[in-house]
């Protein structure tokens, strides 16, 4: 018997499974898609993010950034981290660094579907393999949460408190560009994301958030020729119908050539009752999701992931879910009061410049998320 099988590949188990390989532990990964894996997503990875990963021992490649630039196309203001810079980095880039990490501590990687688990008081049962635990990691719309009665349903929200926020339609597969229904005016409803890359070389050593009625659009510098564009947005449309929302980001990429499909993600909310069911625990995506808003999932799956290998190790699963909830709150909070006004008719229009005439405060927010 393994002490701990990791359902998924993606950054949070991968970052599991390298770290508890390295903790002692017997490791097995499984893993039912290719690799690498693409995911629509940001692609801008923080400080403290590379920093971890690096500890890690992952050799990630990928084009520096070094903060966060706002605009709504009358105002713009920017905020540099103090600790360090980001990393731009393909997804496909960064799982194969993470799956090369994997190899070189000859953690097994089993190309199956979890299907279903069955536990008992000392051990876990999934994909025909037994272990002491198990590490959900797959995914935002995680069948193994939902299997355990874990996912809890999205209530109508009601519009007083950003708390009531905390807690990706991920299909991360290309979308047709001219297949959905024509576009209308975002509301606070369901928020979605779609991702392209484009062949340009970038403009500025920032991630820039271009801010809109329809929603946000982030462009991440990811290559010394290429930047990715991800739009959320609740609103319906085709990635370029959305563009059009943006005319300031649409002129920036005039003239430059699509390099690579459209690929979709969301609903981004996701609503979890609780990160542990007796020997399995969730972790990243798969533990609950606020929104992309902030761009943290990623730091904040590789943090929760080391708690979740420092509770396997001491065998005690029922501290995880304090553990989680300590070292995600901060990021949770700031991301669901973000969205609680961007949601609000009356203060969306105010964020940017709110920022640009208090970019002290937005310095701060926006280098305690890094």
């Amino acid at each position: 018997m393994i002490d701990l099988l990791v359902a998924g590949s993606g950054p949070a188990g991968a970052a599991t499974a390298i770290r508890a390989a390295l903790a002692g532990l017997s490791v097995v990964v499984v893993e039912p898609r290719s690799a690498p894996i693409d995911k629509a997503c940001g692609e801008g990875i923080a400080h403290s993010a590379v920093s971890y990963l690096e500890r890690l021992g992952v050799e990630l490649s990928g084009r520096p950034f070094h903060g966060i630039r706002y605009l709504d196309g009358r105002h713009s203001v920017d905020a540099r981290f103090a600790a360090g810079p980001g990393l731009g980095v393909r997804r496909t880039t960064l799982h194969a660094a993470l799956m090369s990490r994997l190899a070189a501590l000859d953690v097994p990687v089993l190309r199956a579907r979890v299907g279903p688990i069955t536990q008992n008081t000392t051990s876990v049962t999934a994909a025909g393999v037994t272990a002491r635990y198990l590490a959900a990691a797959d995914g935002l719309h995680s069948p193994i949460r939902r299997q355990l009665g874990l996912h809890s349903p999205i209530r109508q929200l009601g519009p007083h408190s950003p708390i009531r926020q905390l807690g990706r339609w991920q299909s991360s597969q290309p979308l047709s560009r001219s297949s959905s229904p024509a576009p209308h005016r975002a509301a606070g409803g369901v928020r979605r994301g779609l991702r392209q890359h484009f062949a340009v070389s970038p403009w500025t050593d920032l991630v820039e958030v271009y801010w809109s009625k329809l929603g946000e659009a982030y462009v991440t510098p990811v290559a010394d020729d290429l930047v990715g564009v991800a739009v959320l947005t609740s609103a319906r449309g085709t990635f370029d119908s959305h563009l059009d929302a943006f005319p300031l980001l649409k002129r920036r990429l005039r003239g430059a050539v699509a390099a690579s499909a459209v690929m979709g993600a969301g609903p981004l909310r996701q609503r979890v009752s609780a990160r542990t069911a007796g020997r399995v625990l969730l972790v990243g995506d798969a533990a609950g999701y606020v929104d992309a808003l902030t761009g943290e999932g990623i730091a904040v799956a590789l943090r929760t992931s080391a708690e979740l290998v420092d509770c396997v190790r001491a065998d005690r699963p029922q501290d995880y879910e304090a553990a989680w909830r300590r070292v995600s709150w901060e990021c949770r909070l700031l991301t669901a009061s973000l969205l609680w006004a961007r949601n609000r008719p009356l203060l969306a229009p105010r964020i940017v410049p709110a920022a640009a005439a208090l970019p002290g405060v937005y310095r701060t927010i926006v280098n305690r998320l890094s």
